[in-house]
């Protein structure tokens, strides 16, 4: 493909393309972009063993649609000066970049490449966009990353909370996961709401599609798991980080399976050390085109997340991809947009501590509306949209 004539866009992101997180929530939207027609270099930080192991796979990906790749070494060590490091090393790249090329917009993941985003537009006049993806110094505050007793983080975290306002008001776009946190934006920032652009977590639904998995395929590992027929499986997908509330999704298990004792615990996790096995417990990891299939065994999932203001930002990929695969949902209320989907009709199980939550008793229709839900406003194919209309609209396209 030419490239002639076409709009650039300069993409940087401090997570890597061989992590988990690019492969599923920055790789997809940015070939589908591509392919609308938008010339786009990605800069991103890569950890050393998964850059390894995944690098031709994803280097392969991006020639495949037309993605211009420029990976960076990620430094862990020592704490903050690394991460000085490697920004003052962006900042010397992006200026590089764009010293030797025309670029039309320069697409900032959350709040450290930002920093560099602000830069380039004060010295380039680029266009920027504040792709903020959550808080995400206050959830390094409340996530317990950062204490704000130690005098260098207290001062990281006023730091970013002024450019967190910086940003917000000299970018030429904000994109918000969440409504809840627009609402916060335009109320405590005088932020313009035509400016801010909710894009949640989405789903890709040619993925994550039940009528493409077989019955043998749903008994073969059924058989593998030691699972029977007439077993209830709960499902656990994802990371078991800092926001997770295993203790609690434990203890609800436990009550469940008093009452059922068919039930098994299903986790589907990267984090198995994290796991403190238990009677009914099923531990995997598996490659990310299987998911799917094992969330197709499942008969309903559950994750809880730590309510915190940062948390009014937060939208769960793992809710879209369960709702996709037909999934009863048990999660509790305060925080993303929960409380507004159940307001709206979604059917989702919103559990309280003490109370007793009865599964298997939503009804088909109202599963069927949980999907075509998530088909309306959470699938790849609505994010990439949105995001064009940003790209269009900052071209001057529209």
């Amino acid at each position: 493909m030419e490239f002639d004539n076409k709009s650039s866009v300069l993409y940087l992101t401090y997570d890597g393309l061989t992590d988990p997180l690019g492969q599923s929530q920055i790789l997809p939207y940015l070939c589908g972009l591509s392919k609308e027609g938008y010339k786009i270099t990605i800069i991103s930080f890569e950890k050393k063993d998964r850059f390894h192991e995944k690098y031709n796979q994803i280097k392969n990906l991006c020639n495949a649609h037309n993605l211009n790749w420029r990976p960076l070494k990620y430094h862990k060590a020592p704490p903050v000066l690394s991460t000085i490091y490697d920004l003052l090393k962006l900042r010397i790249t992006v200026g590089f970049f764009l010293k030797r090329n025309n670029c039309d917009i320069l697409h900032c993941r959350s709040y450290p490449t930002s920093l560099i985003g602000l830069w380039a537009k004060r010295k380039f006049g680029v266009k920027f966009i504040f792709d903020m993806r959550g808080f995400w110094a206050d959830e390094r505050v409340e996530g317990g990353l950062w204490s704000l007793k130690n005098p260098l983080t207290f001062l990281i975290y006023k730091f970013f909370k002024k450019k967190e306002a910086t940003f917000l008001k000299e970018c030429d776009s904000v994109v918000s996961l969440t409504t809840a946190a627009k609402k916060y934006l335009v109320r405590e920032f005088d932020i313009p709401e035509q400016k801010i652009i909710v894009i949640p977590c989405s789903v890709d639904l040619d993925l994550f599609d039940p009528a493409k998995i077989s019955s043998v395929e749903k008994s073969n590992l059924q058989k593998k798991l030691g699972l029977s027929s007439d077993d209830y499986v709960l499902l656990y997908l994802g990371s078991l980080g800092t926001w997770y509330m295993y203790n609690e999704m434990v203890e609800f298990y436990e009550v469940f399976k008093k009452r059922n004792p068919k039930a098994k615990f299903l986790f589907l996790t990267p984090d198995q050390d994290k796991v403190q096995r238990r009677d009914g417990f099923i531990v995997a990891t598996v490659n990310r085109s299987e998911v799917p299939l094992y969330c197709s065994i499942a008969h309903a999932a559950i994750f809880f997340i730590k309510p915190s203001f940062s948390k009014m930002a937060s939208s769960a990929t793992k809710l879209a991809e369960v709702m996709a695969m037909r999934l009863e949902v048990v999660t509790n209320p305060g925080w993303g947009d929960i409380d507004e989907f159940t307001k709206h009709g979604l059917s989702i199980l919103l559990h309280k501590e003490g109370a007793v939550i009865e599964l298997g008793n939503t009804s088909p229709l109202a599963i069927d509306n949980n999907r075509n839900y998530i088909l309306n406003e959470m699938s790849l194919k609505g994010a990439i949209s949105k995001y064009l209309s940003v790209y269009n609209t900052l071209c001057n396209k529209n």
